[in-house]
């Protein structure tokens, strides 16, 4: 513990092996803690390890499966210098310099590792209707993003869960792609705003199921179908479709940072503080991908905002610490 890293990179999705990439380039040694392997999106590689193919990356004209390039993000980092650890932080203290983190037992007197500065770049996860065969049935008819899965859908038909905006956008999208799309939500009336009600209930191709949710995600090896609830009478349906899209928002893992580091009211971190894009408001700390981004949250763009955080802690570094 006595070895001070020049940065620890908290997560291993796009936007930390990309920091991780440029600062190891850097010479700065980076320290990748990953996480542990979970059937989750906080897992190491983020939500592209619960893909199948990614066809949107730029580079890959043929696509590649997520957990392959997540490999290839990886390995490209420790070719240049960086060491990765499968190890999930339990805890930081970032109100001194060096700043101090915890795996294992939060509670233990030492911290494991000190790092003059810190990239953070634990992602978001998609909230999910935790249904046996969901996790399962992701990358296989079961998606929770329609810009990267929608073109896989062309003449299907569809569902989408949800009542949000994030709902009507997803649906409105897919719309492009599927011969028909159900918008499916538990209750009589919308949450969206107004503009995005009237744009779902002007589409043709979209469908309002109304009072309903899935109770039920059919399937072995492929989405089959799904079983939906009345939420008034509580009659069962079935409905036959080879697409189910969950659109009822996400959860960034910002639980590590509450207290000392300044959050959105959604819970996502807030970057830009000063002149550095990436810079939280504890200097020396920066943050990147979807864990600060709730409105892109797409692979390419994790990875820029991993390069932007990698430059501004290069920088900051050289400014308050190597000078």
């Amino acid at each position: 513990m006595s070895e001070i890293r020049n940065v620890a990179i908290i997560g291993s999705g796009p936007a930390g092996l990309t920091a991780a990439i440029y600062s190891a380039r850097a010479n700065l040694a980076p320290l990748i803690l990953e996480g542990e392997p979970s059937s989750t999106s906080d897992q190491p590689g983020g939500q592209l390890m619960l893909t199948t193919e990614v066809e949107n990356y730029p580079g890959f004209p043929e696509g590649i499966m997520g957990p392959d390039l997540m490999a290839r993000f990886r390995e490209q980092a420790v070719r240049f210098g960086a060491e990765a650890k499968l190890e999930k932080v339990t805890r930081v203290d970032l109100s001194e310099r060096p700043f101090k983190i915890w795996v294992g037992d939060p509670d233990a007197a030492e911290p494991t590792y000190l790092a003059q500065s810190v990239i953070v770049s634990t992602g978001a996860k998609s909230l999910m209707l935790n249904l046996p065969n969901e996790f399962k049935l992701i990358g296989h008819g079961v998606s929770t993003c329609a810009t990267c899965d929608g073109f896989f859908f062309r003449g299907h038909n569809i569902a989408v869960v949800g009542g949000g905006d994030s709902a009507i956008e997803e649906a409105t999208f897919l719309t492009k792609f599927a011969d028909k799309v159900t918008l499916i939500h538990r209750r009589g009336e919308l949450r969206a705003s107004k503009i995005m009600q009237d744009r779902a209930f002007n589409n043709e191709k979209i469908e309002l199921l109304w009072n309903s949710e899935v109770t039920e995600i059919k399937g072995t090896n492929k989405l089959e179908g799904i079983t939906v609830r009345d939420t008034i009478t509580g009659e069962l349906s079935s409905m036959a479709i080879t697409g189910l899209f969950v659109a009822i928002g996400h959860r960034p893992n910002t639980d590590l940072f509450i207290g000392q580091l300044d959050l959105e009211d959604s819970g996502y971190l807030i970057t830009g503080v000063g002149e550095q894009v990436t810079a939280t408001n504890v200097p020396g700390v920066f943050a990147c991908g979807d864990v600060q981004d709730h409105t892109y949250r797409q692979a390419i763009t994790a990875a820029g905002s991993g390069c932007s955080a990698a430059i501004d802690t290069e920088r900051w570094l050289e400014a308050h610490v190597h000078s």
